[in-house]
């Protein structure tokens, strides 16, 4: 649905699951966004502002229902990957490399490198973990499952803290 300035209305809605507090967004065509853990309001809007410069912001938990019931079966141990439709907003690399993330096994983690290489780019690691910083869409988009490549737990865009907490959940599972 458009609204009267021909902007795209972001829907969005807090879930809330156990310790879970998360921001989650969506337009009409799919999830846009899945902010960090316990993080305020500030995030999403931040981000909505930046990505739909002057879309409006609608709280509506009714259309968003059916991404926070994949996200919660995930957290319930129910679901291993996402099939909710995705509305990215990004360049065609960091797309394709948030294509990559959506490959790796559940439970598993792959190296920046690895995803360069996944993607026929092994000289673009860098750019690689700017795009991986860049995701919108975190848990949904396994950016979480990227590690340094000695196996370190390096930047996330929801902390590291986030981060461990999510590995732990699939390596339990």
């Amino acid at each position: 649905m458009k609204s009267q300035n021909n902007k795209t209305t972001i829907y969005w809605s807090l879930l809330s699951y156990k310790d879970w507090n998360l921001y989650i967004a969506a337009t009409d065509k799919g999830l846009c966004y899945v902010g960090s853990q316990n993080n305020s309001f500030k995030e999403l809007s931040g981000w909505a502002e930046k990505k739909f410069p002057g879309s409006p912001l609608e709280e509506d938990a009714e259309k968003l229902v059916h991404y926070a019931a994949e996200i919660m079966e995930y957290f319930e141990g129910k679901r291993k990957n996402f099939s909710v439709p995705f509305d990215y907003h990004g360049t065609e690399f960091q797309v394709e490399v948030w294509n990559a993330l959506c490959e790796i096994p559940f439970g598993e983690t792959k190296s920046y490198s690895d995803i360069a290489n996944y993607i026929n780019k092994p000289a673009a690691v860098r750019a690689v973990g700017a795009a991986i910083g860049a995701n919108p869409v975190l848990i949904t988009v396994p950016c979480h499952r990227v590690v340094g490549k000695n196996g370190s737990l390096t930047g996330y865009r929801g902390g590291l803290e986030m981060k461990e907490q999510l590995l732990d959940l699939e390596r339990r599972i």
